[in-house]
C-alpha cells in the first residue's frame, strides 16, 4: 500500500465533499453566520491536530535533539507559525482562530457556544468533560469527538492522516464571491482578510509536504498504511457529516424566517 493506493480509495468520499450540497447553500450573508456558528469549531480543534504533529515532528523537550527528517519539521512549524501567529487587518499579531472569532463578532454571528466550550475547557481542563456540560448541536460535538478520539490515540501517522486528507480547504474563492455580490459590507471585512489569508499562506509545497509526512510516518509498515486509510476514509466521513447537518441548519434557519 502506498499514497496513491490511498489517494485512489478516498476518491469517492473527496468528491462527495467537493461537490456537496453546502455550497449552493451559502446564498446570503445570514447563511454565512449559519454556517461560522458551526464551522467554528473545526477551526478550533484543528489547532489540537497541528500541535500533535509539532510535538511529533519536531522536538518541544529538553534538552533538545534534532529530528530525523528537518523539512517536516520546517514544514509543521511554518503552518504553526502562521496558524497560531499570523497578523491581522490591522496589524495585530493574532491566531487564525482569533481572526475567525473577530470576524463573526463583526457581522454579529452568534460566540457563545464556542465560547462556552473554551470556558469550560479551561475550568474542568478536559475536553471530553467541557463537550459533556456545554450545549453544543450534536452532529457538531460529534466531529469534535472523533478529532480528539484520533488524537487520544497517540498515533502520528492517524493524526497525520486526519491531517492531511480530512481537511480540506473550504473552498475560500467561493466565500469570497458571495461576500462580494453583498456589496463588500464593511462588517466583512475581517473574514475577507482570513479567507484572503489562507489562499495567500496555501503554497504549493504544503500538499506535496502532507503526504511527505505520510510516508515518513508509515515507512515500510504495512499496519500503519492500513490505519492511514481507515483514518482518512473516518475524517472525510466526518466532514460530510459536518456539512450536510450546516446545511440542513441553513435551510431550517431560511425556514424559519419566512
Amino acid at each position: 500500500m502506498n499514497i496513491d493506493f490511498i489517494q485512489n480509495e478516498i476518491a469517492p468520499l473527496r468528491q462527495q465533499l467537493k461537490s456537496h450540497k453546502l455550497y449552493k447553500k451559502l446564498e446570503t450573508i445570514d447563511d454565512i453566520k449559519v454556517f461560522t456558528e458551526d464551522h467554528v469549531f473545526a477551526v478550533w480543534d484543528f489547532m489540537s491536530l497541528l500541535k500533535f504533529l509539532q510535538r511529533e515532528l519536531t522536538c518541544v523537550s529538553i534538552p533538545w535533539i534534532p529530528r530525523k527528517n528537518s523539512k517536516l519539521a520546517q514544514f509543521v512549524n511554518e503552518i504553526t507559525l502562521a496558524e497560531e501567529s499570523d497578523v491581522n487587518l490591522y496589524g495585530e499579531v493574532k491566531s487564525h482562530f482569533e481572526m475567525y472569532l473577530e470576524a463573526m463578532q463583526n457581522f454579529d454571528a452568534d460566540l457563545s457556544k464556542i465560547n462556552s466550550l473554551l470556558t469550560h475547557i479551561s475550568q474542568t481542563n478536559s475536553i471530553k468533560k467541557a463537550l459533556e456540560i456545554t450545549e453544543i448541536p450534536g452532529p457538531v460535538k460529534k466531529f469534535v469527538e472523533f478529532t480528539f478520539d484520533i488524537i487520544d490515540s497517540n498515533d502520528a501517522h492517524k493524526v497525520a492522516a486526519a491531517f492531511t486528507f480530512g481537511r480540506e480547504d473550504l473552498i475560500p474563492d467561493m466565500f469570497i464571491q458571495i461576500i462580494n455580490e453583498t456589496n463588500k459590507k464593511e462588517s466583512f471585512k475581517d473574514f475577507l482578510y482570513y479567507l484572503n489569508r489562507h489562499i495567500e499562506l496555501d503554497g504549493d509545497s504544503h500538499g506535496p509536504l502532507s503526504l511527505e509526512m505520510i510516508i515518513e510516518l508509515c515507512g515500510e509498515d504495512d499496519q500503519k498504511w492500513k490505519e492511514v486509510l481507515a483514518t482518512a476514509k473516518q475524517a472525510l466521513e466526518a466532514r460530510i457529516s459536518l456539512w450536510d447537518y450546516i446545511a440542513n441548519n441553513i435551510s431550517n434557519s431560511k425556514l424559519e424566517k419566512q
